[in-house]
């Protein structure tokens, strides 16, 4: 990748850049690099889609020993980001190609430094999600423990927004099935077993196409590779332009994280 978490090279490339950039809008970096061919490969990924107030020489610890999906997505100016439609959400979906969705890279730098905050307030991105947002207790282990089996019972079972939702269309509504029973993976696939796929489906069917027609709902489960958090067992649901009273009513009145901060 031509980008360096390196202090030295970035603040070479930043104090060429402040030449360019003197007549520049400190609000608009990314229309001004645009009008002005300087690209992300001249600019540290760190500073795409920040106001120029706000650039620093090194980059911020949140944002070091990125993957390179992420430093790609950072690398990228928001005005270049085309959020997918809801018949490319399905075929991610059908296909199994989770890992094509990603977030509004300025969305991604928020995300990425709010979890930071989040691990070192409550020590852990799941104690935050246990305490605050299912509120099931003190972020413990044993507040995990189930009643009953898979959908049993419904106090093991909270949906939610999802807090940070992919870079999506913004008439597709982003929940989160969190339970506190497991949801068994095949080792061999990385995959939902065939029993634990089957009764998602059926919650899925029974909770939301009852309301929302079945083309216009879709979920899925995170590899494990792709979890953000480990130990609290949730899958995703899209809703697609479904009815805002009902989404109120299946969250439990949950709004979304820019409507709580």
């Amino acid at each position: 990748m031509p980008h360096s978490t390196e202090a030295s090279t970035p603040a070479v490339t930043i104090t060429t850049l402040d030449e360019k950039l003197s007549h520049a809008d400190a609000e608009t970096p990314a229309r001004f690099l645009r009008d002005h061919g300087i690209t992300s490969d001249t600019l540290p990924y760190w500073l795409v889609n920040l106001p120029r107030s706000h650039w620093t020489a090194e980059c911020p610890s949140f944002l070091r020993d990125q993957p390179e999906k992420n430093i790609r997505c950072l690398a990228t100016p928001d005005s270049n980001y085309q959020r997918q439609n809801w018949g490319q959400v399905q075929e991610i979906i059908r296909t199994n190609r989770i890992d094509r969705f990603q977030r509004v890279p300025s969305d991604l730098r928020k995300y990425l430094e709010y979890t930071a905050r989040i691990k070192a307030e409550y020590g852990s991105v799941m104690r935050f999600v246990v305490k605050e947002r299912l509120r099931w207790g003190d972020g413990n282990p044993e507040d995990l423990h189930p009643r009953g089996g898979p959908f049993e019972f419904a106090e093991d079972i909270r949906i939610l927004y999802n807090d940070w939702p992919y870079g999506i269309d913004t008439d597709i509504i982003h929940l989160v099935v969190w339970t506190k029973f497991e949801l068994p993976d095949d080792p061999a696939t990385d995959d939902l077993t065939g029993e634990a796929r089957e009764a998602i489906q059926r919650f899925v069917q029974a909770t939301f196409c009852a309301r929302v027609a079945p083309e216009q709902v879709v979920w899925f489960k995170n590899w494990k590779s792709l979890k953000s958090v480990h130990a609290v067992e949730h899958f995703h649901v899209m809703l697609h332009r479904p009815d805002l009273t009902f989404v109120r009513e299946i969250t439990h009145g949950d709004v979304p994280l820019i409507e709580r901060v």
